[in-house]
């Protein structure tokens, strides 16, 4: 890495919470805020805040719509990815300098953009109703850097009109925070798709196939839902105080908005070394119970059932990044390391690889979409079982947000701990891998460990 700053950069006051510089842009069409949650970790480090993107790219069923800032419009069948990579090649690539994302694409890569990839029958409802793909492509970003205490205005330039308004942006950033805005509240019922009984029904199909030889895990999930009105930043800021994760999200697009605390990386690149960081096993947390709380991380350390859970998602991504990197690359440095969050404990494995020449940072995604994690294996016959037995689609969920700069790298989350916020409605969904030595009850309880952080949310904000 460079340790270069870009053409236009200027240094702002540090902020040791960066949803100060958020409040300051969030005006603007199409903010992001990728929120590292500060848990000093060496995830943690960077904030990237961005908003008022050149080029959108937004891809439902009747193809992809690409919008610039002058009103021109296209509509193109074309594969979404294979757009996305002709906007960024647009522009020169940049060197990589100091800082992570200094421009580039910043967006959301949902779920059921897996249809696009592999041929799915379409059983299960669309009930979101939102595009697969939202993807903008930014000219300046925010970046914290909480490590050297640092905060950043930065830009490569590549638009005029940057270089234009830079004096405006400086004046922006150096304003008092706006007033909080209105609430954020949710009535009725909060309503679950897959009951005892269904989940149940589900999970004794998927044994089912497991025995049959169709697959070794699928992933299962449950999908909530209650209607919510007000503005989302409000609960996004109450969700990150107590459920604090490295991938963090709060993205705004005109049709829906994303507020996740994800603690999984999907894929890293950085001058074409890949990294992935695939999450299977799971135990709750008992923090105020320390001891109690050990015992369950060792549980989870010591349990082949989780070890092996872990493995087949190893062995599926390695396979996945032999698509596009270089023959004898691909390298699993740790196996099966212990992380904690705030309401649960992860097994995590560590897969490396670099990729061939004339691949980049949007082929691995594609050749990597959906994760591995939050799909099963194999990867396609999982995600039949999972369109039969899920009432409804995934949408954003389990998908990933990713930036993919003008230097070429990128980070990218996948959206699990995610609700999704549209229509006045909220939802969001828990789920896990079930293989063959799966208990069902165990399973239903990791379901609802995993969604406690949202169960939380959702009392607040009633």
């Amino acid at each position: 890495m460079s340790n270069a700053l870009p053409s236009l950069s200027v240094e702002l006051p540090y902020q040791p919470d960066s949803s100060h510089y958020f409040e300051l842009l969030r005006d603007l069409p199409w903010p992001v805020f990728l929120d590292s949650s500060q848990r000093n970790t060496q995830n943690d480090r960077y904030d990237i805040l961005a908003a008022d993107p050149l080029v959108t790219l937004t891809s439902t069923d009747d193809g992809t719509l690409i919008q610039d800032r002058s009103g021109n419009e296209t509509l193109s069948q074309t594969d979404p990815f294979f757009l996305l990579q002709q906007q960024l090649q647009k522009y020169p690539q940049q060197e990589t300098s100091s800082l992570p994302f200094c421009g580039g694409a910043i967006g959301y890569f949902g779920y059921d953009l897996g249809r696009k990839i592999e041929s799915l029958q379409n059983i299960a409802c669309n009930n979101e109703q939102i595009p697969d793909m939202a993807v903008g492509i930014y000219d300046w970003a925010i970046i914290t850097d909480h490590q050297q205490q640092q905060c950043w205005l930065c830009s490569f330039g590549l638009n005029e009109k940057t270089h234009q308004q830079w004096a405006q942006l400086i004046d922006r950033f150096n304003q008092n925070t706006p007033e909080p805005s209105s609430q954020f509240t949710v009535t009725g019922d909060l309503h679950c798709n897959l009951n005892r009984q269904q989940y149940q029904d589900a999970f004794d199909k998927i044994q089912h196939y497991i025995r049959e030889g169709d697959c070794y895990q699928v992933n299962l999930a449950k999908r909530f839902e209650i209607n919510a009105h007000g503005d989302p930043w409000i609960a996004y800021k109450l969700l990150r105080q107590h459920n604090a994760a490295p991938f963090s999200v709060f993205f705004v697009t005109p049709t829906v908005t994303l507020l996740s605390s994800s603690p999984e990386r999907l894929l890293q690149v950085k001058n074409k070394q890949v990294e992935t960081k695939p999450i299977k096993g799971t135990r709750r947390r008992e923090p105020s119970l320390p001891e109690q709380d050990q015992v369950l991380a060792d549980e989870l350390l010591n349990s082949t059932k989780d070890r092996a859970e872990n493995l087949m998602i190893v062995d599926l991504l390695r396979n996945d990044l032999g698509k596009v990197c270089i023959s004898g690359s691909i390298k699993v440095p740790t196996l099966f390391a212990l992380e904690s969050f705030a309401t649960v404990h992860h097994l995590v494995s560590t897969i490396t690889g670099h990729l061939l020449d004339g691949q980049d940072s949007v082929s691995l995604l594609r050749a990597c979409f959906p994760g591995g994690s939050i799909t099963g294996a194999p990867k396609l016959r999982a995600m039949e079982i999972i369109e039969e037995l899920e009432p409804d689609r995934r949408g954003a969920y389990c998908g990933s947000v990713a930036y993919i700069g003008f230097d070429g790298n990128m980070d990218s989350n996948i959206l699990i701990r995610t609700l999704v916020h549209s229509d006045d409605r909220l939802r969001f969904w828990a789920g896990g891998g079930i293989v063959a030595d799966s208990n069902v009850n165990d399973e239903f309880q990791e379901v609802h460990d995993k969604a406690a952080s949202m169960f939380k949310l959702i009392k607040q904000l009633r």
